[in-house]
């Protein structure tokens, strides 16, 4: 297995990583900036308006420069942002570098609501000035708090047209490295004061390793409605869930289709792309993103909307894809105009027309000049349809390409495709072990357990793949008979699992015994989800306790045979044995405590600005540390867990104006917030407090801010660790 999944590693295109977060570190210096290959085929193909193709390859060979996201449904997203404003992005303006003033970062003008900014500066340069080094310090630390997110401009505009809703289900097909996975989570949780939405993300990748990327980005945001799976996208099995006592499929609302591709539009961050850079890449990949995309509408539901996505400029991989997905579907499927979705997003309408270049040099304009020799690595797929009339009502022009000399960004494509029927090959309902569930009005069709073609082997489609179905799955509907010029895609291959075996997920029963004495003493309202509740081990003492929503609880009770899952749900408790002897052996999570906090009725204190000062720069203050009124709540209570919060005074515009959750611990004399050390800076920095070190050491507000995360209760782990899920 070692040996295999190296090599899928191996093969796995670079540019997925590079587009979303390829961190800040400087790229390689001494590879040139120069591919004439490149620049011919882009140069004959016209996708570059005429007379601005020299700015266009000059902008390819500039450094990127940085752009950073507020992470938008916190409550704190505007004491950031006014943070941001206030404070570094004044600094920064003061800042002169080799002789040149750094100019004040903008905000980005079709983000909504200025929650992404883009700067002047490369990552090389945030990161290696002495001067910049408090920004860069803010920047690293609020992005491991979840707070931040530093992510390529073009990379946040799948989201925002997927038009995300908080009751939606989403499927996010290819997610590692997350940073659109957590644009996704945000839209959930529009409405800070709903801990669990209605809806949730499934977010997928085919390398496992990649997916505790994913989960350490996901993590950050404290969703109980994320899971991560390890799948090949191009055969992601189908789900099942329970609606009203039968056995349903679940379609998705919506599903980000965000391709493995050569990756040539991030040549000016991924550096490496001008070396490797040859046409034969995006010959090699257009199957495999036909077939992603393909397994993506199956499993979406009528009415619902799917984004396709890469960071390549070639339409093989672009509107080829587009094209053939459009004609297969028959009508069923169809482009979406999204102009005015973006406003002030400056981009190039997909093309209708281009032709094909092998890495030798030879131009195709169709299907029918390409010598039999050929067939195995050009399809027909990647031309576009002959008929001009077929192909002037697929609206190709509504994909939308972005070039990096137009807006100072990343070369990028999305097109958004809208549902209006079952696929034509998704007429029936899959023989299932139960009787077939009843047709809903939105979800009429039901997929077979379907891909187009073989991942592996170079199959052309319509050709036989084997027909096993994956493992656990039911057993599909045979393949419709072909008709003339119409293609069923061949039953799915066997699934296949690569990586670790993940420990089981196992929900609490409601008369759990672990419950009785959590109940008593954070005085849990009635309404309060046990079933919602979950432990990783079946057996010995339970260390961790994390929530789901009831619709992810529903999809992990009916798949565990046939999903692969590597992480979900949000910790809100952690075994503490010294706190059996007040009461409770489980202290609360500073993780889970924004979603428990509408469930908990006893065990707060209402602390002030000065009292946080004390608690999070102070590691075991005294109880007299606090003012008056906390320091009266703390001495009514018993010892054990506490939550210390925080309200805003709106007569006050200079303390932060959004509500404050902290977990702490009630001691003999003494009390402690216990929060991750990130954390501790972010919630410093809205009180105004200076937190920064220097190089050479600890600056004065490090000393004063960090005494260090305080030391582990006895019997537990430090709240930052990623455990369980």
């Amino acid at each position: 297995m070692g040996k295999r999944s190296r090599q899928r590693q191996r093969n796995q295109p670079a540019a997925r990583d590079s587009r979303d977060n390829a961190g800040w570190g400087a790229g390689y210096d001494d590879i040139i900036k120069e591919n004439k290959l490149f620049e011919h085929y882009y140069k004959e193909l016209g996708l570059v308006p005429d007379g601005e193709f020299d700015q266009f390859m000059e902008a390819m060979r500039e450094p990127l420069p940085a752009t950073i996201r507020i992470t938008g449904y916190k409550s704190h997203a505007k004491e950031i942002l006014h943070c941001l404003k206030d404070k570094y992005f004044k600094e920064i303006q003061e800042v002169v570098i080799d002789g040149q003033k750094i100019e004040a970062p903008q905000a980005l003008s079709w983000y909504p609501d200025e929650l992404a900014w883009h700067t002047n500066m490369s990552r090389k340069i945030i990161r290696k000035s002495p001067l910049l080094e408090k920004f860069h310090q803010f920047l690293v630390s609020e992005t491991e708090s979840g707070n931040i997110s530093r992510q390529e401009a073009v990379s946040m505009i799948p989201p925002l047209l997927l038009k995300i809703e908080p009751h939606h289900k989403i499927l996010d097909m290819c997610a590692a490295p997350g940073s659109k996975t957590a644009q996704l989570i945000e839209m959930l949780h529009a409405d800070m004061d709903v801990p669990f939405p209605e809806g949730f993300v499934i977010a997928n990748d085919v390398d496992n390793k990649r997916c505790y990327l994913l989960v350490h980005q996901a993590k950050r945001l404290n969703s109980p409605c994320i899971m991560v799976v390890n799948h090949d996208a191009s055969c992601i099995p189908t789900l099942h869930v329970d609606s009203d006592g039968k056995k349903d499929i679940l379609f998705y609302d919506r599903i980000l289709c965000d391709v493995p591709c050569s990756g040539d539009g991030t040549m000016r961050k991924n550096i490496d792309v001008w070396k490797k850079w040859t046409t034969s890449n995006s010959l090699h990949l257009h199957g495999l993103q036909l077939r992603i995309a393909v397994r993506g509408v199956e499993q979406l539901a009528v009415g619902g909307r799917m984004v396709y996505s890469t960071c390549s400029l070639n339409p093989i991989e672009d509107e080829a894809v587009i094209a053939a997905l459009l004609e297969k579907s028959e009508g069923a499927l169809e482009l979406a105009d999204g102009s005015a979705d973006l406003p002030g997003l400056k981009w190039m309408p997909g093309v209708t027309s281009w032709k094909l270049m092998t890495k030798e040099g030879q131009w195709y304009s169709d299907w029918s000049e390409v010598p039999t020799s050929r067939h195995t690595q050009i399809r027909p797929t990647m031309f576009p349809p002959k008929d001009p009339q077929k192909l002037a009502s697929l609206h190709l022009e509504r994909c939308m390409r972005i070039l990096p000399h137009h807006q100072n960004t990343g070369g990028f494509f999305v097109a958004v495709l809208v549902k209006k029927a079952p696929m034509p090959w998704n007429k029936r309902y899959p023989k299932t072990g139960d009787s077939p569930a009843a047709a809903t009005p939105t979800e009429t069709p039901r997929l077979a357990e379907t891909t187009v073609e073989e991942v592996e082997g170079g199959k052309a489609e319509g050709e036989g793949a084997g027909d096993k179905t994956p493992k656990g799955a039911s057993q599909a509907q045979e393949t419709p008979a072909k008709q003339d010029g119409v293609c069923g895609p061949p039953p799915s291959k066997k699934m296949r699992l690569f990586g670790f075996k993940e420990d089981p997920f196992v929900f609490l029963s409601e008369d759990d015994p672990v419950f009785s004495p959590i109940q008593t003493f954070y005085d849990l309202s009635p309404d309060f989800p046990k079933f919602n509740v979950l432990t990783r081990t079946h057996e010995g003492k339970k260390r961790h306790l994390y929530m789901v929503s009831k619709e992810l609880r529903n999809v992990l009770l009916n798949n565990s045979e046939r999903l692969k899952v590597i992480n979900t749900g949000v910790k809100v408790w952690s075994r503490n044995s010294d706190g059996e002897e007040f009461g409770c052996a489980f202290r609360l999570a500073q993780e889970g405590i924004y979603t428990l906090n509408p469930y908990i009725r006893s065990r707060m204190i209402t602390v002030s600005v000065e009292d946080i000062k004390v608690l999070l720069t102070q590691e075991n203050p005294f109880l007299s540390k606090l003012e008056d009124s906390a320091h009266a709540q703390a001495k009514k209570m018993g010892m054990g867990s506490i939550v210390l919060r925080y309200q805003p005074n709106p007569n006050n515009p200079a303390e932060p104006q959004c509500p404050i959750e902290l977990c702490g611990w009630r001691g003999k004399t003494s009390i402690r917030a216990f929060v991750p050390r990130n954390e501790r800076f972010h919630y410093l920095r809205m009180l105004g407090v200076e937190v920064f070190r220097d190089k050479q050491g600890q600056g004065q507000g490090r000393r004063d801010a960090e005494k260090e995360a305080p030391s582990p209760l006895p019997g537990d782990g430090r709240e930052q660790r990623t455990e369980g899920p």
